[in-house]
């Protein structure tokens, strides 16, 4: 009882922390080297905005982050570095682009490969409740396991990034997620990832204030990879914990975001062929 009291507190601490955190950077970020977070982009389709917008969210992001990593050694003793490390370095890599550093989504992708793939090997981090037997025998390779894990974190973190552009999309989505994954470990006794899955869910909430319906911040890519690496994270612990749970039940709660990287690509190669079909 005593301990559930304390994580409630600090909860609760977190919770205002982080609403000043986006609260700050929502007003001031604009100031940083002559507004180089501003996205001023007022044509592209998915723009709402007439006004430039700071794409300050993944900032405010990684910094509550690494805040509730500090709080969670505080009260666990344990530190998490699956998602210290997989966390800042997806932000990190986001927020090249976000400072309109020039480098190409293709070279984004293959930094995201590289330090994806080295951090899921040399952590072990697998899924291990699978329902199809074949591959949980393929999984028996540590190989074989961080290629289909790394897959699952390319297609949940690039399918974040492509559903950030209308307000609110993601971080509601997300939430949903979380929420669910957060319920599903605290019936089960899971509390130590219930309090840390709840402290994201609390700096999605914030970033939505500043958010949803008129935007007074974007994650930008950042924000969207930081968040994107994290909740794909939260599903495979998840999974792996409950093992009553069928693996295709946490495939089906992140349907959505793998569904808009298969639809985004269907409709590259589509407008492919139709710029080189022959006349």
């Amino acid at each position: 009882m005593e301990t559930n009291q304390l994580e409630l507190s600090f909860l609760s601490i977190f919770s205002l922390i982080v609403f000043f955190i986006f609260l700050i950077l929502s007003k001031y970020s604009n100031r940083l080297k002559n507004g180089i977070l501003l996205d001023k982009d007022f044509f592209k389709p998915q723009a709402f905005h007439q006004t430039a917008v700071s794409r300050s969210g993944g900032l405010a992001g990684i910094i509550s982050l690494n805040i509730l990593l500090i709080i969670y050694y505080l009260i666990y003793s344990k530190v998490l570095l699956e998602y210290l490390l997989v966390g800042n370095l997806m932000f990190l890599i986001g927020f090249v682009d976000d400072i309109r550093t020039k480098i190409s989504p293709l070279k984004r992708l293959i930094l995201m490969i590289f330090f994806l793939f080295i951090l899921i090997y040399f952590f072990s981090i697998e899924i291990s409740n699978i329902d199809i037997p074949f591959l949980s025998v393929l999984f028996n390779n540590n190989f074989i396991s961080s290629i289909f894990v790394l897959l699952c974190f390319l297609f949940i973190i690039n399918g974040a990034n492509l559903i950030d552009g209308f307000n609110g999309l993601l971080a509601i989505n997300l939430i949903i997620i979380n929420s669910i994954l957060a319920y599903i470990n605290i019936y089960n006794g899971n509390i130590e990832i219930s309090f840390f899955i709840i402290g994201q869910i609390i700096i999605l909430l914030s970033f939505l204030l500043f958010n949803f319906p008129s935007a007074k911040m974007f994650f930008g890519d950042s924000g969207s990879y930081l968040m994107g690496s994290l909740v794909a994270l939260n599903t495979i612990f998840t999974n792996n914990l409950n093992t009553d749970y069928s693996s295709f039940f946490f495939c089906i709660l992140l349907f959505y975001l793998f569904f808009e990287v298969f639809f985004f690509i269907y409709k590259k190669n589509k407008s492919k062929k139709i710029t080189y079909s022959p006349r």
